[in-house]
This record gives C-alpha cells, sequence and structure tokens, in this order.
C-alpha cells in the first residue's frame, strides 16, 4: 500500500508507475483505492463508476477498470456533504458527519472488494487517500491505516520534495503512527526530487538512522509528464507552438471530469485556459463548459460571477460554445431538479441556447459508448468519424434541439443495444452540446471540431498514444530509482513470467 504525507504527494502516479512496472515484467497486477474522493471518475466495463485515477491505473496494469478497484467514490456536492458511491452505485448524499459515522459499515465492502482482487491477481497495488496522520479521521478509517491493518498490508509512504520540507513531513508522518501501525511501514519514498542527488544523501542516512526505516527510492522530477490527475486541476503552463486556436474552460465550484480538456491543453496548436475569474477573460475563440457536479448549483455561480454574460457576448462576436454532460445540460432552456437530487429541490433557468429542457432524475446513467458522427456539412463533420467516451449524469435532455444530433451511439458493453442518436447542434452551428466524456480523444474527430472552432490545418493529435507513451516514461523513471527486484522483494513477489504469459 502506497500511503503518502500529503494530498497530492505521488500516491496515484506512483500506484500507477509500479502497475506498469510489474504488468510490463509479466506479474500480473491490479489497483486499489479503498475510498477515494473525486470529481473525475469513470465508468467500468461492468458498468458502474470509479475514480478516474483508478481507470488509469487500470490502463497501467493493462486492465480494464472494474468496481473492485475502488469500492467507496465520495463526489462533494457541498463543502459539507458528498454523493456516496458504494461498488459503482450511488447510494445516496450525506454531511460529512453522517458519512463518518457509516464508515464501519463500509469496511466490510472495502476489504471485500480487495479480497477479490488478491484471489485473481499475483499482486495488488494499494493507494492511500490523503495522509496517515490526520489525528481527527483516524477512529473508523478505511482509507489508509485503517485499512491496512484490517488486512495485514505493508505500507511505504511517499513524500513530494519539491514542496519543501520532506524530512519533517516523512518524519511527522511516521512519528504520528501507532506502534502497530509504524511496524508495517517497510519504507520511505521521496518525488519529484531535481538537483544532485549527492547534496541529499547525508539528509537520507539522517531520516533512516532517526526513523529505523529505509529510503526505498528517490524519484526524480520528470518534466512535462502528463498523467491525468484525481481531481486538482493541474496549474502547469502547458506551451504550445505555431498557430494557435485559444480555448477557455470556465472552472466553477464543482467542476467534474476536468480531464475531459488534456487533449486541448497538450495540443500544439491550442492554447487551452482553465479559468475561474470572469474578469480577467480576454477573449477566446472556443469556449468549453464541463461536466458539473451541482449542476444548478454551479449554473447560477456561471451568472452570477459574470459568464453568462460574457458567453453571449462572445457568441454575438461569432465565437464558438460547447457543452459537455453538465455543461451540456447549461446550455437549455431550464434544468429540473423535482426530486432533489443534487441539491433542493427547484427549477432554474439556464443559458438558453439549446431548444431543450433537462429533468434530473435518480437513475444515473453510467455507460461506455461507441459509435460514430452523423453528416453535418454545415458544422463541417463529416460522417462515420469513430466516437468513443463514456457517459455519467443524472438527468434527461428533451426539445427541439435533440433533432439536430451529432453522434450515433450504442452502449459499449451491450451486444444487444441499439444505436441512438446524441447530442445536439443549434441552427446558427455555433453551439454544441453533448453527454459524451472522452469527446476530444478521438483524433479524426478532433481535428474537425477544432477547424469547425476556427483553427485552419489542424494537425493530428493522437491523445491516447500520448497517454500511454506518458505512463511508460513514469514508469521508467521510477524503475530506475526502485529496481524491479527489490520491488519483489519487497511485495514477496515470485519472479518474472516468461514468453506466452506477457500481458
Amino acid at each position: 500500500m502506497v500511503q503518502g504525507t500529503t494530498s497530492d504527494a505521488g500516491k496515484s502516479i506512483l500506484v500507477t508507475a509500479l502497475g506498469r512496472i510489474l504488468a510490463r515484467n509479466n506479474i500480473s497486477v491490479a489497483p486499489f483505492k479503498p475510498q477515494n474522493m473525486a470529481l473525475n471518475s469513470a465508468v467500468t466495463a461492468d458498468g458502474g463508476e470509479i475514480g478516474r485515477a483508478q481507470a488509469v491505473q487500470a490502463e497501467a496494469c493493462f486492465l480494464a477498470p472494474t468496481v473492485d478497484m475502488n469500492p467507496v467514490l465520495l463526489k462533494p456536492n457541498s463543502d459539507i456533504g458528498a454523493q456516496v458511491i458504494v461498488n459503482g452505485r450511488a447510494i445516496g448524499n450525506m454531511p460529512a458527519q453522517e458519512y463518518h459515522l457509516y464508515k464501519p459499515t463500509l469496511l466490510k465492502e472495502v476489504v471485500a472488494a480487495h479480497d477479490r482482487l488478491a484471489d485473481v491477481y499475483q499482486a495488488v497495488v494499494v493507494e492511500g487517500a490523503g495522509s496517515p496522520a490526520e489525528i481527527n479521521l483516524r477512529e473508523h478509517d478505511i482509507a489508509n491505516m485503517g485499512f491496512a491493518e484490517d488486512v495485514d498490508c505493508p505500507v511505504i509512504i511517499v513524500a513530494d520534495i519539491d514542496r519543501g520540507g520532506v524530512f519533517a513531513h516523512l518524519l511527522g508522518t511516521y512519528e504520528l503512527l501507532s506502534e502497530t501501525e509504524k511496524a508495517r511501514i517497510k519504507g520511505f519514498v521521496i518525488n519529484r526530487f531535481r538537483g544532485d542527488i549527492a547534496l541529499l544523501e547525508s539528509g537520507l542516512t539522517w531520516l533512516e538512522e532517526r526513523s529505523g526505516v529505509p529510503v526505498l527510492g528517490v524519484i526524480p522530477y520528470v518534466m512535462d509528464l502528463h498523467i491525468e490527475a484525481e481531481d486538482a486541476i493541474s496549474q502547469q503552463q502547458l506551451s504550445s507552438d505555431g498557430e494557435q486556436l485559444k480555448v477557455v474552460v470556465p472552472v466553477y465550484p464543482r467542476t467534474s471530469n476536468h480531464t475531459d480538456f488534456d487533449v486541448l491543453r497538450l495540443h500544439p496548436q491550442v492554447d487551452c485556459e482553465f479559468a475561474r475569474d470572469a474578469k480577467r477573460f480576454n477573449g477566446a475563440d472556443l469556449i468549453v463548459l464541463p461536466g458539473s457536479k451541482n449542476v444548478r448549483g454551479d449554473l447560477q455561480w456561471l451568472k452570477d460571477s459574470g459568464w453568462e454574460r460574457l458567453i453571449k457576448r462572445h457568441l454575438r462576436f461569432g465565437g464558438k460554445v460547447i457543452g459537455v454532460c453538465g455543461g451540456y445540460q447549461m446550455l437549455g432552456h431550464m434544468i429540473h431538479d423535482p426530486e432533489a437530487i443534487e441539491s433542493s429541490a427547484g427549477s432554474t433557468p439556464a443559458l438558453g441556447l439549446l431548444d431543450m429542457e433537462t429533468r434530473l432524475t435518480a437513475n444515473k446513467t453510467l455507460r461506455n459508448i461507441s459509435g460514430v458522427s452523423l453528416d453535418n456539412r454545415a458544422l463541417g463533420l463529416a460522417a462515420n468519424l469513430p466516437v468513443k467516451g463514456y457517459e455519467i449524469h443524472a438527468g434527461v435532455s428533451e426539445g427541439p434541439a435533440l433533432r439536430s444530433p451529432l453522434f450515433s451511439i450504442a452502449h459499449t458493453e451491450d451486444e444487444h443495444a441499439e444505436a441512438f442518436d446524441e447530442g445536439a447542434v443549434c441552427p446558427d452551428n455555433q453551439v454544441l452540446g453533448s453527454y459524451v466524456h472522452g469527446l476530444f480523444d478521438q483524433p479524426e474527430l478532433l481535428e474537425q471540431l477544432l477547424a469547425w472552432a476556427g483553427l485552419d490545418e489542424a494537425s493530428a493529435f493522437d491523445y491516447p498514444a500520448h497517454r500511454e507513451e506518458q505512463i511508460e516514461r513514469l514508469a521508467d523513471a521510477v524503475e530506475e530509482a526502485i529496481s524491479f527486484e527489490s520491488l519483489c522483494e519487497l511485495m514477496q513477489l515470485p519472479p518474472a513470467l516468461e514468453g506466452e504469459n506477457a500481458p
């Protein structure tokens, strides 16, 4: 189990790297996170919802993600409450205090999911959450040491040296653990080091002598590394060369699945900015409205903060707008929530850019989809371009706008599923929306959408291939710091399998 001294210490990427190192050395391995709190999620092959980071980790292990890899997912919809998802399905909304008292019940589910993976795979690499030294959360813990103690799991602790105070972080975390918890710490890992390693060695020696815990490795700072974020929006500025298309993504308080737009941030001809403050908006070719965990609340924020006025001015000046999932719902005339699915019951006037209305429903749509684009010459969208992605939304949209769909898609895992039309475009072809997450990941479709938005001679950019290349880069850097042999010894694994058993 990989635990960290802080959030964003490197737990997610270290589990990703260890999974790839083991898998490419022919060890069957699966990722696991007992409890995840994130608004970035993914749909599994078995029709459930898990954290996006675990889907990336599954990809690193050459696996399709399953709900067992993340049995508890919390999706915050207010400052003191969240939707609780257990074994891939939402069981309701809970305030923080109520959830804290409910966690002992969930421990059985968490352990059962882990044990199912352990029965199938030679190795399970577990990711903790936050820090194990959060004293106020120690009781009923299922995310860190509470889980490790229950399944008798060895632990390594990772810290980010780039943020400073790495020795205080590691030693302080260790000293705040109980004696039985300290006994299961098998090593420290220092992440994101840059500089001369010789200048660090005296500190490593001091730390090992003071704690009695070995430093397993020092992972270098990997420049320009892109691994999809678990939740927080990366502040890394990505440079683009050549002709640029300016894209702005407004960031509302409950923005979800912002990783949809990583491909835009990485595209060499696109300048993509995540923007919260409407007052700093300085024009764009394309505005993209992302998903939301509280659509009516975030829509109201969009209005109150000045974004609605800017979006409509942007359209008057000839700009383009795309809404994805919750952002798609915001493009209609009204959003109705009669059953208080996301917040209080009621209806909210939306932006009125697509002729449709949305009603939020208790049954969440969770499905992986594939299909093709429909011919739309006015939009510049060719027919039969591959479309692939996933849907995660509570709500059904209806109205005349849906008579001008973008795609014909079907449920990927249901071989008997009939294709259906999806998405909508307004009559003047300036505004379009879709429920499909991962819409921009398809190279041919991305190229034509960027051309519609105003980019001349858009170059092809294969984001799935780029993502695979980044996982390999990460694994190479980590394996240089923590050798495969020492990893197998730490995890008590057999030697690598040969030949036909390779992934």
